[in-house]
Order: C-alpha cells, then structure tokens, then sequence
C-alpha cells in the first residue's frame, strides 16, 4: 500500500469511529523528506489515493491533483519539532471538541492517559489554518502524544500512521470518560505519585506490549 493510500484509509477509520465527519479533520504522514496529506476539502469518509497530496517539508508541492489541508502548517510545524513523529491526526471528535470548548486541560483520571504523555494541554483558540493555531498547538503538543484546540478539536501524533490513530482514539474516549465522570460527582484524577508508580509499573511490566509466556520446566 503506498503511502498516499495508507493516509486515506487512516481517514476512513477515523471516519468510520466517529472522530471524523465530513471534510472536517486532516490526516498525515512522513517518508523522509516528504509528507503524503489530506487534500483541501476532501469528504474524509470516503477519502481515496487520490485525495492525498503529497509535499516537501519545506510545503513545496510534489504529487498530487488538489491543494493541502489548510492546516498544512500545522502538520509541517510538528514534523519539525518532533523528528520521531512520523504522523499527525487531526479530528473534530465529539468529545474531545466539546472538552475543548471547556477546558484548559484535560486531567489524568484514567492510568491509560499516560500513554499520551500525561494531562492534556489545550491550545488557546486562534483562527483555523492561521500560523497563530499552529504555533499553539506545537506548544501544547511538547512532550505529549496528544492535545486538544480550543473551541476547535484535537491533534493526535506518533511514530507511525496506525500509533497517531490509537492515540487519536484514545484521546477521544478519556474525554469521553471525563464527561461521564463528570455527571457521577467530584472526579479524582491521579496524583503525581499514583502517575509515577504507573509508569514505573509499565516499565516493568512492558505495558501494552505482546509478551511471551515464561514456562516452567522441571
């Protein structure tokens, strides 16, 4: 699968779980020197190769029928802050929108959410596509895997194309677990002590990651 068909099938996935609807949201991905991203305008649900563009880091054009997503800057300003981000995910989900247009930060209730990197930020509000929201969402995207846009939606990055998705998936369900939670009655996020043990736990353990079973021989 070429990369410009793996950035379209991420966008129906994304699609397909409710993070994405209509031409709102925006998906991409790093070879090298180029990036493969949504087209401007593109129904995301039904996104095919051809709905993927594909530019240099610098944002020069390369390959390719239509314009970028006009948050381009977005995705090549995280690329040059984060070498070992290998894709950004950019979605209007539900939740994390309507987290969004609340808070400042989305708080650890969940041990999962260090998979993220910790609470997540959320950028102030600036104008869509404008310098002004990528520069905030860099900000709030340092040392995370994920954060929120004011009044807006969320970004999701990682490694790889299929990591940025998980992430993006993730983000949406603490966010929805904040909402829930926060019907039931005063939430009890994490301490920072509690946060450590987790980490220092799925250190030990290898969290999340496929582990053969120890047999005994006698």
């Amino acid at each position: 699968m070429s990369h410009r068909e793996q950035v379209a099938s991420a966008a129906r996935r994304l699609a397909e779980e409710g993070l994405l609807v209509g031409t709102a949201g925006n998906v991409s991905v790093r070879v090298g020197d180029l990036v493969a991203v949504t087209g401007s305008g593109v129904t995301l649900g039904v996104a095919e190769r051809h709905d993927v563009v594909v530019v240099r880091l610098d944002g020069s054009y390369v390959e390719g029928a239509l314009s970028p997503t006009s948050e381009l800057d977005l995705h090549l300003g995280v690329y040059a802050d984060r070498p070992e981000v290998g894709a950004v995910v950019h979605t209007h989900a539900p939740y994390s929108t309507a987290v969004a247009c609340v808070l400042d930060e989305l708080p650890v209730l969940h041990y999962q959410h260090l998979l993220l990197g910790g609470a997540t930020r959320v950028a102030p509000y600036a104008t869509f596509g404008s310098p002004e929201l990528a520069t905030h969402v860099r900000t709030a995207l340092a040392d995370r895997q994920a954060a929120l846009m004011a009044s807006h939606g969320s970004v999701a990055v990682g490694a790889s194309l299929d990591a940025a998705v998980e992430h993006a998936l993730l983000l949406e369900w603490l966010c929805a677990l904040h909402h829930r939670a926060s019907t039931l009655g005063q939430l009890r996020p994490l301490t920072d002590e509690q946060q450590a043990d987790v980490i220092a736990a799925a250190l030990t353990r290898s969290y999340g990651q496929p582990t053969a079973r120890h047999e005994e021989h006698t």
